[in-house]
């Protein structure tokens, strides 16, 4: 190990930008066996594992880096998938320059090892020899059902299936996965690699029941009363608006609406064609992951222009450092310091453009983040046929929920203890829904701790 003195930090491959906006194919290749044993290699096996602590999950880094490195592949996999849900899906869309990577003690000036790509290298590499995860099979007479299929679901799933106890799960859409299927676009995610990981868990013995809304097509009170606990992990799809005048005009959309159609138009499913962009100027307000997923989605989609308009500077984007990058290389063009004040439409209601106020960052708030101050005179316009928000989301509050006695806070988040029990026994929750809008793998470590808490309660 240490041999960041002789290798340099080595990016993983990545498709040319003229040849992947023509598709929705992964735009990152797997590290060869060689490179992914190199990268490993450079780690200096710290003491006290900063990207160990960084990480939600607390992934055993370190550990799976130093079997890489001796070559050691099924015991790096097996050190990787113990602690993790879904590795190969963390190690692709992990904010790794804010967590594990950005606290990586290399960061010093020699580069941080390049965890994420060599997470993904693991499993991918494992998979091709014939590892998968192993369960036990159902080997309990407990029964969980789980609301929502989405990454928190997915994570406290494999736990609880790990447990032998059999899982119900209940999802809305008509595949399971939840934003990993119908929120993150393909280029940054494969759907087959959530599509296996479903499998995976139907195999071990989890039951999954897809296009069925709980409060419609099945009462909350029937699934509860045949099950011994019950998960919430539904998410927050809730989006954040910009409440400015005509927003609800024809051609202003919402992020997720926009990246869930399109991605159902892929999938070949019903969707709504009023989200096509082809040939059309398209503005996103935003600048987190989401308004670059959107971005490098409408680029795919042939759209005749892409602008990113962000309240702060290039600076203070909250989203991931290589999903920025990418989004400039694609082609998408950036306007900084710059916030809505209102939709322009014609006659027919039709979007036409956007009226921008410029801003300034200010004295810093609460978070130690600079306020957005306005500047006066400065507004202007920018002509577009298509307004996409990409401003966060907050949970939605399904009627179920107080029909049961589970209380959620002001914001709409459901109010848990510490074992992430909501105030109706029995009944747990996890995820963005108990928390808001947040990262996969923060999703995954509540799902997680959840199902723990799940088998501690009916297994002793």
């Amino acid at each position: 190990m240490q041999n960041f003195i002789n290798e340099e930090r080595c990016e993983p491959r990545k498709r040319s930008s003229g040849d992947r906006v023509k598709d929705f194919k992964e735009i990152y290749e797997v590290l060869s066996k060689e490179d992914a044993s190199l990268q490993a290699d450079r780690c200096i096996q710290c003491g006290d594992p900063f990207c160990h602590s960084k990480c939600p999950l607390h992934n055993y880094i370190p550990f799976w880096l130093k079997a890489t490195s001796a070559m050691k592949r099924d015991l790096a996999f097996n050190l990787s998938n113990e602690s993790n849900p879904y590795p190969e899906i963390t190690g692709r869309i992990c904010p790794q320059d804010r967590l594990c990577e950005g606290d990586c003690t290399l960061n010093d000036g020699h580069g941080a090892i390049t965890i994420g790509a060599i997470e993904t290298f693991i499993s991918e590499e494992g998979f091709k020899k014939g590892l998968k995860p192993t369960f036990p099979g159902i080997t309990t007479k407990k029964k969980v059902a789980i609301i929502g299929a989405g990454p928190a679901g997915l994570a406290c799933a494999t736990y609880l299936l790990r447990a032998g106890i059999a899982v119900s799960m209940y999802e809305r859409q008509n595949r399971a996965g939840g934003l990993l299927t119908y929120g993150i676009p393909g280029f940054k995610l494969d759907k087959e690699v959530v599509a296996r990981r479903v499998r995976w868990l139907q195999d071990a013995g989890m039951t999954l029941h897809v296009n069925t809304n709980v409060g419609k097509d099945i009462s909350f009170d029937e699934i509860a009363h045949s099950h011994d606990a019950l998960f919430l992990s539904i998410g927050a799809e809730n989006p954040r608006k910009a409440n400015v005048a005509n927003e609800n005009a024809h051609g202003v959309f919402m992020a997720i609406d926009f990246l869930r159609s399109i991605q159902k138009k892929l999938f070949n499913e019903s969707y709504d064609k009023k989200f096509e962009v082809k040939g059309k100027n398209v503005v996103v307000i935003g600048g987190g992951d989401t308004a670059m997923d959107c971005l490098r989605t409408s680029i795919r989609e042939g759209a005749k222009s892409v602008t990113c308009l962000y309240r702060r500077d290039k600076y203070n984007m909250p989203g991931s450092k290589k999903e920025f990058k990418n989004a400039i290389e694609e082609g998408a063009e950036f306007v900084y310091n710059v916030t809505p004040k209102e939709i322009l439409v014609n006659s027919d209601g039709q979007v036409i453009g956007i009226d921008m106020n410029k801003t300034i960052l200010g004295a810093k708030d609460a978070n130690c983040r600079q306020c957005v101050e306005i500047v006066k005179g400065g507004e202007f316009r920018v002509d577009a046929d298509v307004i996409i928000f990409a401003l966060g989301f907050s949970p939605a509050v399904p009627t179920f929920l107080a029909e049961n006695g589970i209380e959620v806070s002001k914001t709409g988040v459901i109010m848990v203890n510490s074992e992430y029990q909501t105030t109706k026994s029995g009944v747990y929750a996890g995820g963005d829904c108990k928390r808001g809008s947040d990262l996969v793998v923060t999703a995954a470590k509540e799902g997680k701790e959840a199902a723990l808490h799940i088998i501690k309660k009916l297994l002793g």
